[in-house]
């Protein structure tokens, strides 16, 4: 009798402390898609129209619209990526030269040769105008990306928490099911007369 009480209350403690852990998550992750909305919202942040090619292509549902979810902000970072190839001859970062070309200054390659670098009034290499945009994307397509990440992690969260709440409530049933009501010990048995039996 004494186990299974033990067992009974074992079992309601494990199941309160999941409902408890669940309930935590799902507040935590409703938090965090909040938080990451709020943040997106305050950075003012709008797409074009729909004639922009790069909007087109990549958020075409979202043309001329402020950007104020997970998927918005990657949409965008998609979109600014294409602006800035397309400002840079469709060349990466790590595809042009440090320095601007002396003999092709307009060139977005560059060249990472110092000699063949075109100089300034004080005789030092200028640097690739071209290759300093890709330096601004990459922070802000970062931070873009992470507001996309933030969001799907809390949706993430949440949905462990619910996991977390119904194992909570499932333990928690088994507990009352399995170790609610133990049958008493069973009363003796009184004898059954024989037949035939004389009597005494």
């Amino acid at each position: 009798m004494r186990s299974g009480k033990l067992l009974r209350i074992g079992g309601y403690v494990s199941g309160g402390v999941l409902i408890a852990f669940g309930v935590v998550v799902i507040v935590l992750g409703v938090w965090g898609i909040s938080f990451t909305r709020d943040h997106l919202k305050q950075e003012g942040i709008t797409f074009g129209p729909a004639s922009d090619p790069a909007v087109a292509e990549h958020a075409e549902q979202y043309a001329g619209q402020q950007v104020e979810t997970g998927r918005q902000a990657l949409a965008f970072a998609n979109v600014m990526r294409e602006h800035t190839l397309a400002s840079t001859g469709g060349l990466t970062y790590a595809e042009m030269g440090r320095f601007q070309s002396a003999e092709n200054p307009t060139d977005p390659k560059g060249t990472n040769d110092e000699a063949a670098a075109a100089k300034d009034a004080n005789g030092q290499p200028v640097s690739n105008g071209a290759r300093d945009i890709w330096v601004t994307e990459t922070a802000l397509t970062t931070a873009l990306n992470m507001g996309f990440m933030s969001e799907m992690l809390s949706v993430f969260s949440i949905v462990v928490g619910f996991a977390l709440l119904l194992t909570g409530i499932g333990l928690v049933i088994l507990a009352m099911a399995v170790f609610g009501r133990w049958r008493p010990a069973e009363s003796a048995v009184a004898p059954t007369a024989v037949p035939g039996a004389a009597a005494g």
